[in-house]
C-alpha cells in the first residue's frame, strides 16, 4: 500500500475540511430555518405581522436556541467566538432563498412583504459578549438582554416606512403594513385579515416595544442557558455510544 506524500495529505485534508464546512453549513441552514418556521412562523414572515408586541417578544426568545448550542461547540472545541453569527448567517441565507425563489418567483408576493427580520447585530453582540467575558452566565445575563434589545432597532431602518399612516378608500386610517395585509389576503381565517397590532400593553403609555424587548431579553437569557446545556450534551461523543 503506497503512502501519501505530505502534499497529497495536505490536499486531502483541505478537501475533507471543505466537505465538513459545506455539510455543517447546509445542515445548519436546514435545521435553523425549519426551527424558525415552526416556532416564530408568521410573526417573522409577513410584514403586517411584524408588530411592536408579539414579533418583538417571540422572535428573539425562539431564535436564541441554535446560536447558544453552536456557541458552546465552537467555543469549547475550537475557541472560535462566532457561533451565534454563523447560525444567524445560515438562517438569513435560508430565509432569503425561500423568500426569493418560493414566494417571489413562484407565488409572486412582493419581497418587501415577506422580508425576514435582521438579527446579525444581535448575533455579533452575543458573540462579542462571550469573547470578552468567557462566561456563559454573563453571556446569558447581558448577551441575552442585548440580543433582544438590539433586535427592533436593527430592523427599524427598513421597517419604519411601512408604519406610516395611510387612509383606506373605505374610511379607516391604518398603516401601510396593515393595508398590505388587507389587500393580500392569504387565507380565509380571521388571523390573516385582522389588524395585528392590538393589545393591552397600550396601558404602558404606548411604549409597547421596550416592555416587550426587556421581557424577551429576560426569557432569552434563560433559554440561552438551557441550550448551552444542550450544546454540551450534543458535543460529547459518548451520547452516540449510549443509543
Amino acid at each position: 500500500m503506497a503512502l501519501l506524500t505530505q502534499q497529497q495529505a495536505l490536499s486531502l485534508e483541505r478537501k475533507f475540511d471543505i466537505i465538513i464546512i459545506v455539510a455543517a453549513f447546509t445542515g445548519t441552514v436546514a435545521g435553523y430555518h425549519i426551527h424558525q418556521m415552526l416556532t416564530v412562523g408568521d410573526w417573522d414572515f409577513w410584514l403586517d405581522w411584524k408588530d411592536r408586541r408579539w414579533w418583538v417578544t417571540l422572535t428573539p426568545i425562539l431564535l436564541i436556541t441554535f446560536p447558544a448550542a453552536t456557541q458552546y461547540f465552537m467555543w469549547e472545541k475550537m475557541r472560535l467566538p462566532i457561533g451565534a453569527t454563523f447560525c444567524v448567517l445560515t438562517l438569513h441565507f435560508g430565509q432569503w432563498m425561500n423568500r426569493v425563489f418560493n414566494f417571489y418567483y413562484w407565488a409572486w408576493f412582493p419581497v418587501t412583504f415577506t422580508a425576514p427580520g435582521l438579527m446579525i447585530p444581535s448575533a455579533i453582540f452575543l458573540d462579542v459578549m462571550l469573547m470578552m467575558t468567557g462566561s456563559y452566565m454573563f453571556t446569558a445575563l447581558f448577551g441575552g438582554m442585548g440580543w433582544s434589545l438590539l433586535f427592533y432597532p436593527a430592523n427599524w431602518t427598513w421597517l419604519a416606512p411601512f408604519h406610516l399612516a395611510v387612509k383606506h378608500p373605505s374610511g379607516p386610517l391604518m398603516s401601510i403594513a396593515d393595508l398590505m395585509g388587507m389587500e393580500y389576503v392569504r387565507s380565509a381565517t380571521p388571523e390573516y385579515i385582522r389588524i395585528v397590532e392590538r393589545g393591552t400593553l397600550r396601558t404602558f403609555g404606548r411604549d409597547v416595544t421596550p416592555v416587550s424587548s426587556f421581557f424577551a431579553g429576560f426569557i432569552s437569557g434563560i433559554i440561552y442557558l438551557w441550550w448551552i446545556w444542550m450544546g454540551k450534551v450534543i458535543s460529547k461523543p459518548t451520547w452516540l455510544a449510549r443509543t
